[in-house]
């Protein structure tokens, strides 16, 4: 009903309506309130101002016996309807127009603002990173050191003729400093620094990654002489398949395609120097691993002793050592690991000594900050049945009874049944005793010679064998699969690899090239007798040292832990089979 078809009423006079009983019906809307008069006092229809307190009115009204009706908060209402539709429809239009635009210039988003590079920038090398803060890599810092050279004093290489490197690759296992090196290049040079993952190029709209390549190499240009450090690199730089499902545009291939163009295309960007970060530079485009854009490919790999000792100082410079701590001796049993495994084992060393209120970090601290980085954390709380502690103790010590008698670089250093990590229910540790980078045709036979001692110590005793050795069996059936497939230790194959390596620095699975089906029954044939030969090397060793298999599981039983001199003592009493060596580097096959 029009307000013009009401009479107007003061607020006050319409309460005082309510409280006499003349009202019969009311309707409350945002703007104001309209209300009638029962018939026996006229029926007329009146509307006042609203007071706003819309709880208080509604007691009274319900206090009164007065029906009503809210609309006060209900946006749907007649004379709300226009303005939404108005607003709408002024959103649509805006939305419409800039999708045109974005259309037009081939990046939808772009201008919304999308297409803004997200690079955290650092000026003038403030990243908080030296040189100095970066051991055990001192290759890949001298192949860095050229650039910071050049960013400092970049006349003299001018003068003589001399181009620095676009593009510089670090490559290397994940952990090992690739994004360390790449500030302290920035820390070093003293310029400004943007750095961006390759995931923070790719949004769910195309057109926005090469919006914001274009956007980063822009700022660069702006702040040159500059870096631009790109981490995980193969987030955008895999190789182009040219097969995008349903024909349309690959929004990762543009990204790549306007790097590609921005680091070496017809426009300049003299001053900018591009490093990038990947473990995975066997998948980047050719066009992006080539000279002129990623002119240099560093490797920073895993630090070898000298260097595990440096970056043991490093980390171990805000922690008080005692005095037994021995570093060199740290390095020397953490073969393998990289910069960022020392960085969290000096840290769970720090956290154990904590926990026992010690002031200083002492040498056992460390290791057992090892032996929880290798196996696990310890679990006293899982306990295990009489017969599962047996199982497990004869099982352990049969893998150190054979592995004492095997070659390599490592030694068996310590047999515990105390649980650790997720499965494991007791281990062997052995300790590397130099670092190696190539294992010999015995050591390798050896190694599953070594694996395979559980299971076997477990036939010996038992007569049956356990779901324990499940592990063993899987890494000793990859290891024989590989001395096959991989490097070429199989006499009837011969030096051929029917595996190539889908990665290089990750743990990834390998695939199988084509083959027939002959060579692939000859493979299985192969891996089989491998395994065969190291099952029965491990029995003829354990039946030769039954006695001191028995009586060093009864003291394993007894202590749970068994290591140091009293260890290498029981070791030193095992015995071993004629023609071992023989038997490590043909085998003998099982008929």
């Amino acid at each position: 009903m029009q307000t013009e078809n009401r009479s107007q009423s003061a607020y006050s006079q319409f309460i005082d309506q309510v409280r006499a009983s003349q009202v019969q019906q009311v309707t409350i809307k945002p703007d104001r309130i309209e209300y009638t008069l029962k018939p026996e006092f006229g029926s007329h229809q009146y509307y006042t101002k609203s007071s706003g307190q819309t709880d208080t009115l509604l007691g009274l009204l319900k206090s009164n016996g007065v029906e009503y009706t809210n609309l006060s908060n209900n946006s749907a209402t007649a004379e709300n309807i226009l303005g939404l539709l108005i607003s709408a429809g002024a959103i649509l239009g805006t939305f419409a127009c800039l999708l045109k635009f974005s259309k037009a210039n081939g990046d939808i988003g772009v201008g919304m603002g999308m297409g803004k590079s997200k690079a955290r920038v650092y000026n003038q090398g403030k990243t908080g990173i030296t040189f100095a803060d970066v051991a055990g890599v001192d290759e890949a810092k001298q192949e860095l050191q050229e650039v910071v050279d050049f960013l400092s004093n970049g006349e003299k290489y001018r003068k003589i003729g001399a181009k620095i490197p676009k593009g510089i690759l670090l490559v290397g296992p994940p952990g090992t400093g690739k994004t360390l090196l790449a500030k302290a290049v920035a820390g070093e040079a003293g310029v400004p620094f943007l750095s961006m993952s390759g995931s923070e190029f790719v949004e769910l709209y195309v057109g926005v990654g090469a919006s914001r390549v274009r956007d980063l190499f822009n700022q660069a240009k702006r702040q040159a002489p500059c870096i631009i450090f790109i981490d995980e690199l193969d987030a955008i730089g895999k190789t182009r398949n040219g097969s995008v499902p349903g024909g349309g545009n690959d929004e990762r291939e543009q990204t790549l395609n306007q790097l590609l163009t921005e680091m070496d295309g017809f426009s300049g960007n003299d001053g900018v120097i591009v490093i990038a970060a990947t473990n995975r530079p066997e998948i980047l485009d050719p066009a992006l691993r080539r000279p002129g854009r990623f002119d240099r490919h560093v490797l920073v790999d895993r630090p070898d002793k000298s260097g595990r000792v440096e970056i043991l100082q490093v980390h171990a410079q805000p922690v008080v050592l005692g005095e037994d701590v021995d570093l060199d001796a740290i390095a020397h049993q953490t073969f393998g690991f990289t910069g960022a495994d020392l960085a969290n084992l000096v840290n769970e060393a720090a956290l154990m000594a904590a926990r026992a209120n010690r002031q200083v970090v002492l040498m056992k601290d460390f290791a057992e900050a090892i032996e929880r980085v290798v196996a696990g954390l310890e679990k006293r709380s899982r306990v295990l049945t009489p017969i599962e502690r047996q199982i497990v103790a004869y099982h352990e010590v049969g893998h150190a009874l054979v592995g004492a008698l095997m070659p390599g670089g490592s030694k068996v250093s310590k047999i515990s049944i105390v649980p650790r990590g997720i499965g494991a229910l007791g281990y062997t540790l052995q300790m590397p005793t130099e670092d190696r980078f190539l294992m010999l045709e015995d050591e390798l036979r050896g190694q599953l010679t070594t694996l395979l001692g559980g299971r076997a110590a477990e036939e010996i005793i038992f007569g049956k064998v356990s779901t324990g050795a499940s592990d063993d069996i899987q890494k000793a059936t990859d290891l024989a699969a590989r001395a096959v497939t991989q490097y070429g230790m199989s006499e009837t194959l011969g030096p051929i690899a029917f595996e190539k390596n889908s990665a290089q620095f990750l743990d990834d699975s390998s695939s199988r090239r084509a083959i027939s089906e002959e060579v692939a029954v000859e493979i299985d044939r192969q891996v089989k007798q491998s395994i065969n030969q190291a099952h029965d090397l491990a029995l003829a060793i354990l039946e030769l040292n039954r006695g001191l298999l028995e009586s060093t599981t009864q003291i394993l039983l007894e202590k749970e832990v068994l290591e140091g001199d009293e260890l290498q003592t029981i070791l030193t009493r095992v015995q071993a089979p004629e023609s071992l060596q023989h038997r490590l580097m043909k085998g003998q096959t099982r008929t």
